[in-house]
């Protein structure tokens, strides 16, 4: 008999009360960034190194049909601050 070790996705990132943004889990491992509007400004995903979890910021590009990568920031403040800017 075979088993299969589940493991537990990560916890959401934690942000800044002063980025205005909720976070709501659209994989194991991404979430989606809302703007106090609800509008969705971006994704959030926890990407594992070795020296700990960086997080990857990235936008849909509609044009592109694609998402496109902003950055990988040691933060979830930072990588949220990338989205809000939209570098």
């Amino acid at each position: 008999m075979t088993h299969i070790l589940e493991m537990a996705p990560p916890e959401p990132p934690r942000v800044s009360m002063t980025a205005r943004v909720r976070l709501d889990r659209a994989a194991s491992d991404l979430w989606r960034v809302i703007d106090g509007t609800g509008l969705v400004i971006g994704h959030l995903q926890a990407v594992p190194e070795i020296g700990g979890t960086r997080y990857r910021a990235r936008r849909y590009h509609a044009a592109a049909h694609a998402f496109r990568d902003l950055g990988d920031f040691w933060n979830a403040d930072d990588a949220v601050e990338a989205l809000r800017l939209g570098r």
